[in-house]
């Protein structure tokens, strides 16, 4: 034995290998693929805005009916290791994202830090900076809501 820890499953797994839990904890609980986007018709670019779906909970950062929410929410996005291999729009911050595309889990991310608060102390989350969910905000406003933020990485600080 060479006293070397084994490897966490993200570094050892493809997304299709999960187990069901692992799979659901690589979720770090950010919210921004709850966040409301846009996308342009001619250039396919997604926008993000800062509306979240009506079933995100803004403080936690989680889903208020995670089992029924496509009940809720029909066009609701379930991930599953196909789609995540489809989508261009989740964040790069994303630790699906992050596994599909073979890179480690950011330090803030749950599995490697160890607590659910670092997405949040680390500035990752949605959490304060929702300007309302999709029933809040008229749809012919929610063009006006377009953020930057989502789209990009956060530094260690």
């Amino acid at each position: 034995m060479d006293g070397e820890a084994p490897k966490p499953f993200w570094k050892t797994k493809t997304l299709s290998e999960m187990s069901p839990s692992e799979w659901e904890s690589l979720c770090d609980g950010c919210g921004r693929c709850c966040l409301l986007k846009l996308q342009d018709e001619e250039t396919e670019r997604v926008y993000y805005t800062d509306v979240s779906c009506r079933l995100l909970d803004c403080g936690s950062c989680r889903c208020k009916d995670y089992e029924n929410r496509k009940a809720h929410v029909p066009d609701c996005v379930r991930l599953t290791p196909q789609e995540v291999q489809d989508l261009g729009w989740l964040p790069l911050t994303c630790g699906y994202r992050l596994v599909r595309d073979r890179k480690d889990l950011a330090w803030w991310h749950p599995l490697v830090s160890g607590s659910p608060d670092t997405v949040h102390e680390a500035g990752v989350s949605v959490r304060g900076r929702v300007f309302g969910d999709e029933t809040e905000v008229p749809l012919e406003e929610i063009e006006d809501r377009i953020v930057s933020w989502p789209g990009r990485w956060v530094k260690r600080g």
